[in-house]
């Protein structure tokens, strides 16, 4: 978060807003001249179909930015068919490409799912699947179609059935409550992983996405205590990690899953360690008299990246998992934080500062250039899309997203009377089998 360095030097993290549960929707800044796309309703042989499969899948690619959605109403027909389908009708009004699908019981309970992206101009289906899901994985199975639609599309992976997780703050009075979330990517589905009086911190996805690390304040008779947990996301059972005296911070997982990184003040300041998460022990990587914290690490594991203000300002540094000297990453501006590695391995997203407000920019790290990607002045938290195109963050009350070239931004409403903080995008996960 952008004043990560301040709450450590006062040793506690306070959040002052309210918060509601999050209801994720569009609201303005999709690319101008996306792929146009016909999605036709979803021919139905059941009385009342209990998820509408062909909205879920025209929301998700509205939604991306990288399509133009034929409204409904628009449609010169709505065939669910492949030889129903009138292909001159199609190639008069201009659509290259159009869904069709159906849904319909399954012998023994469920449903089965079906879809066909039609190639107008070569009058054939391009890519096309069966699912076959419980009425609880209907919305899971929409989303796996987008994706499918997407990257036949654009050639590059879907995120539509992925999950975010994210904060929220209730007041009621003096009392505040925060809120632990995981949600799928268009926050429908919300699931409560805590309840509880204290802050929440710093949620991090475990790479095979079924574990959440996050930070919380364990409560004594004398204090409270910053506390490391580890959260299974199916079963909902948490396991203490770290409680250090002072701080325990910043947790981020290791590609492999086995280690994890966070910032302790067991020994006086603020200092980067990995702990083996087999046998808790803890392996020190920096030594310095700044404050060193938020540490992230490099895709192929070989390296971290983290925030210390050893140069003045908090700035970004690398240093390798074996330990060594720390390099300075950022020079632009004066304040740069919170740094997030691209799937990839060659972009860093991150919170800058450059005389205008806290914006979220991305670093080349090859040849050292920063692009600022946002224009306001509040933002944190970036997180990055599984498959690196978009960046998701806070922009003063409201979730946000943005692309990596800054094109397409999305602001992402919530209920009345709340807001949103520290939202994570999960790894890719476990689908639903195609047949």
């Amino acid at each position: 978060m952008r004043t990560i360095i301040l709450c450590l030097l006062s040793y506690l993290t306070l959040l002052s807003h309210t918060h509601a549960i999050l209801n994720i929707e569009i609201i303005g800044g999709t690319e101008k001249g996306g792929q146009p796309l016909a999605i036709v309703p979803f021919q139905t042989r059941i009385p009342t179909p209990p998820q509408d499969i062909a909205q879920i899948v025209s929301d998700d690619l509205h939604r991306s930015g990288r399509f133009a959605i034929m409204p409904v109403h628009d449609l010169p027909e709505q065939p669910y068919e492949s030889n129903q389908i009138n292909y001159s009708v199609w190639q008069a009004v201009g659509m290259p490409h159009l869904v069709i699908g159906r849904i319909a019981n399954q012998a023994g309970g469920g449903y089965t799912i079906e879809f066909e992206l039609i190639d107008v101009v070569k009058r054939q289906a391009i890519t096309g699947f069966r699912y076959t899901a419980k009425q609880q994985a209907l919305r899971e199975a929409a989303h796996q179609i987008s994706d499918e639609i997407y990257q036949t599309l654009t050639g590059e992976r879907g995120v539509f059935s992925t999950r975010i997780a994210y904060v929220t703050l209730q007041r009621q009075g003096k009392n505040k409550q925060s809120h632990l979330y995981v949600a799928d990517a268009d926050g429908a589905n919300p699931r409560l992983m805590l309840k509880t009086g204290q802050p929440i911190l710093s949620p991090s996805w475990s790479p095979d996405g079924q574990r959440i690390a996050y930070v919380t304040y364990d409560i004594n008779q004398k204090s409270k205590q910053m506390t490391v947990y580890i959260q299974q996301i199916s079963t909902g059972e948490r396991t203490r990690i770290s409680a250090k005296p002072g701080l325990n911070t910043a947790p981020a997982w290791s590609p492999d899953g086995k280690r994890l990184a966070l910032t302790l003040s067991k020994d006086g300041n603020p200092e980067i360690y990995i702990m083996n998460l087999q046998t808790r022990a803890l392996t020190r990587l920096t030594r310095n008299p700044a404050i060193d914290t938020e540490p992230e690490w490099s895709p192929d594991g070989k390296s971290l990246v983290f925030t210390s203000d050893r140069g003045g300002q908090p700035q970004i540094y690398r240093i390798s998992t074996n330990g060594g000297k720390a390099r300075r990453l950022t020079f632009q501006g004066k304040y740069n934080a919170r740094p997030r590695f691209s799937p990839d391995g060659r972009k860093l997203a991150l919170l800058h500062n450059g005389g205008n407000g806290y914006q979220i920019a991305v670093l080349n790290i090859e040849n050292k250039q920063l692009k600022t990607l946002t224009q306001t002045r509040l933002d944190e938290s970036p997180s990055f899309a599984p498959n690196g195109s978009m960046i998701l963050y806070t922009t003063g009350p409201s979730l946000s997203a943005v692309s990596i070239d800054g094109r397409v931004r999305q602001r992402l409403a919530e209920d009345v009377g709340g807001e949103v903080r520290e939202p994570a995008w999960s790894p890719y996960f476990k689908k639903l089998p195609k047949e």
